[in-house]
């Protein structure tokens, strides 16, 4: 049975690209365009990786990892999160919420979100 892996991303380009890139590799993917869309997901879904936008609609991503870190069910969701910011202030606020790695958009390629998702939960199958 294939991995799953949980994009939530509210920019439609860049979800349907990772998603496509995931696919090629034999991976269940599944997108969530918002941050209670996404909570709901990661529920249902129990995937084995999150990859988490922090600025959404509806809910941030720091609300949605909070909620995530303090839910026993899903607390142990390994979370990578992608946004446009890089700010120290708020690398350190993911990663204080329990955020396994962090990607800048402006700055990333998906071959590199592929690799740090490969390193946190191996290949698809």
């Amino acid at each position: 049975m294939a991995k799953k892996i949980l994009i939530i991303e509210d920019e439609e380009l860049l979800s349907g690209l990772l998603r496509r890139k995931f696919l090629a590799l034999g991976f269940d993917v599944f997108i969530a365009d918002d941050g209670e869309k996404g909570v709901q997901s990661i529920r249902e879904i129990n995937p084995d990786l999150v990859l988490l936008d922090i600025i959404m609609p509806k809910m941030s991503g720091f609300e949605v990892l909070k909620i995530v870190r303090e839910d026993s069910v899903i607390a142990n969701t390994k979370i990578i999160v992608i946004s446009n910011s890089g700010q120290p202030v708020e690398l350190d606020k993911a990663k204080e919420l329990g955020a396994a790695d962090w990607l800048i958009k402006t700055e990333f390629d998906p071959n590199e979100v592929v690799e740090k998702a490969m390193r946190l939960i191996g290949p698809a199958n």
